[in-house]
C-alpha cells in the first residue's frame, strides 16, 4: 500500500468512526488534514518517528501490536497529543473545525489501521524506509522494541 492509500485509509476510518462530528467531513479534507498531521521532513508520513516516540512515551506495547500480526491494541485518545504533539493536534482540529477531543478520537481511530497496513508481515513498507532513515533507521527502531 502506498503513502497516498495509507492516508486515504486513515481518512476513511475517521469518516466511519462513531463521532458524529467527523462522519460528515469530506474525504479529501480529512486526507489533507491527516497528511499535514503526519507529514515528516519530506512531507510523507514519518511512521518510524511516530513509533519511536510511542516507545519512548511508554506505549511500545501498543506500537508493537500495530506492527505484529494479529489484532491491534487501541491507543487512548488522551495519548494522542503525546504521540503527534499538541501543536499538530491543535492544527488538525482547526483545519477540520473539530474540538480537540474529537480530533484526538479521530487520530486514535486512524493510527492503528494506518500503521498496521504500512507494516504487512510486521515490517514497514519499502516506501517508508526513507522516512525512518533507511535500513539503519528501521534497525534502530526495531531495536527499541526488543
Amino acid at each position: 500500500m502506498d503513502i497516498t492509500s495509507l492516508i486515504q485509509l486513515g481518512a476513511s476510518v475517521i469518516q466511519g468512526n462513531s463521532d458524529k462530528s467527523t462522519t460528515g467531513i469530506p474525504l479529501d479534507k480529512l486526507t489533507a488534514a491527516l497528511g499535514s498531521l503526519l507529514g515528516g521532513k519530506s512531507g510523507k508520513p514519518d511512521f518510524g518517528a511516530l513509533l519511536s516516540g510511542m516507545q519512548a512515551g511508554g506505549l511500545g506495547d501498543i506500537a508493537s501490536s500495530w506492527l505484529a500480526k494479529g489484532s491491534n491494541k487501541p491507543v487512548s485518545p488522551d495519548a494522542v497529543a503525546g504521540i503527534v504533539g499538541q501543536d499538530k493536534l491543535r492544527e488538525f482540529a482547526a483545519q477540520l473545525g473539530l474540538s480537540e477531543e474529537s480530533a484526538k478520537t479521530a487520530i486514535a481511530d486512524a493510527l492503528p489501521e494506518m500503521v498496521d497496513k504500512a507494516s504487512p508481515e510486521g515490517s514497514l513498507l519499502e516506501d517508508l524506509f526513507g522516512n525512518i532513515g533507511g535500513m539503519k533507521g528501521l534497525g534502530d527502531m526495531v531495536g527499541k522494541f526488543l
